[in-house]
């Protein structure tokens, strides 16, 4: 029974030595990216009130959230999600502010579900969100933001697809679907699943030219076939959806970043407080999105804050996996030295200790068990990749 408290929960994982040093070295480049579009950081609880990432609010359902209690009795969650707790934030110490602002993050984010099946339930995140700013130019400076943080983790291939939440529940609506129905759809089209959207459809006597925009809404396309959906539509709602991702487009071609743009006008998110254009970022190595964002208009106002806003974030565990898998973040050894040391050396290694330490060297100094002989600290170091050890005093 004791040897089981070595192993950790399903779910979660020690994180030490080259593979934790490249996830910093990582980090340290997105903060870079978000540094240099003057975002600042902020850091919200790890655990917040359970209502900050209720229903309501359009977060992760409950039952996947990690919740306890207080000695008061009030029912806490760990964070799923940073945006709500961000979001929280924002109209605590920004309600009055009338220009937008630009905060970034880091740090984990827990979810307790059981149908992850291999995924962490507590993962690293770091992300950015533009409050207080509703247009197409707030958009465009999220995904170049994106796309610059990507290039300076040393990716060159991989594509951010862009969405537009109106643009379906435009069509939903025009074609008069009940909110049962466009749930089950949204399952379908969310998955990729055309052939299952397009049965519902069907078995729901849906008119055929709702169908083929419903059930295909999810093909990945150009700007061009973008423009050409747009014609094929005549609500408003999707209409303006679509005129808002050409905008968007247009702007992100003046940053000189729209090769890495695509299109997907059937994605949509779990999180239900998104409202206008949406997106991920996808590159082989991994199965799913390394980065996702959209904006959400309506969420600061849960919290007393009527403001619109638009934000991203990168999901750091899947980026060095993606990473590692094209061998763009080697795991290397760190470069550390040894001086290990007798009574009789004891007076030079430290001098030396502090000499190399004075110049920025990273170097350990280990006091010599004659139990273990001098072979012991030699295969030591070649298990750790020590590169360099250094041996003071009378050690055979």
């Amino acid at each position: 029974m004791e040897r089981l408290l070595i192993h950790t929960p399903e779910g979660v994982k020690d994180t030490y030595g080259a593979e934790l040093s490249n996830k910093k070295k990582l980090g340290s480049r997105i903060q870079d990216a978000m540094t240099s579009f003057g975002y600042r950081e902020i850091r919200t609880p790890s655990f917040e009130f359970f209502d900050v990432f209720s229903r309501e609010v359009g977060t992760t359902p409950s039952k996947d959230l990690f919740k306890f209690f207080d000695k008061e009795g009030n029912t806490l969650a760990l964070r799923p999600d940073f945006t709500p707790s961000v979001a929280r934030c924002a109209a605590k110490y920004f309600l009055e502010e009338p220009v937008p602002v630009r905060l970034c993050y880091e740090g984990n984010a827990f979810v307790n579900a059981s149908e992850l099946q291999g995924k962490l339930k507590e993962t690293t995140q770091m992300g950015a969100e533009l409050l207080g700013d509703a247009s197409a130019d707030a958009d465009a400076e999220m995904l170049c933001l994106v796309i610059e943080a990507l290039k300076k983790t040393g990716l060159e291939r991989f594509t951010v697809s862009v969405g537009q939440i109106d643009f379906f529940k435009g069509i939903c609506e025009e074609a008069g679907l009940e909110e049962e129905l466009v749930g089950e759809l949204r399952e379908h089209i969310s998955v990729k699943n055309y052939f299952g959207a397009e049965e519902l459809l069907r078995q729901a006597g849906v008119a055929e030219h709702y169908l083929k925009l419903l059930s295909h809404a999810g093909d990945v396309c150009t700007i061009e076939e973008l423009k050409e959906a747009g014609k094929q539509v005549s609500n408003e709602r999707s209409a303006k959806a679509i005129e808002r991702l050409v905008r968007v487009h247009e702007l992100v071609d003046a940053y000189g970043l729209a090769d890495y743009l695509s299109y997907d006008l059937g994605m949509l998110s779990k999180f239900h407080y998104y409202t206008g254009v949406i997106f991920k970022a996808f590159t082989y190595g991994v199965g799913d999105a390394i980065v996702k964002g959209g904006r959400y208009d309506r969420l600061l106002a849960r919290f007393g804050k009527d403001a619109p806003a638009v934000g991203c974030v990168f999901l750091l565990d899947d980026m060095q996996a993606a990473l590692s898998a094209q061998g763009v973040l080697k795991e290397e050894a760190e470069e550390v030295s040894w001086i290990v040391y007798d009574e009789e050396g004891r007076k030079e290694a430290l001098e030396e200790l502090h000499r190399l330490r004075e110049q920025g060297h990273r170097v350990s100094g280990i006091l010599y068990d004659e139990r273990l002989g001098r072979a012991a600290y030699t295969a030591a170091a070649e298990r750790d990749q020590i590169k360099n050890v250094r041996f003071y005093g009378n050690i055979g």
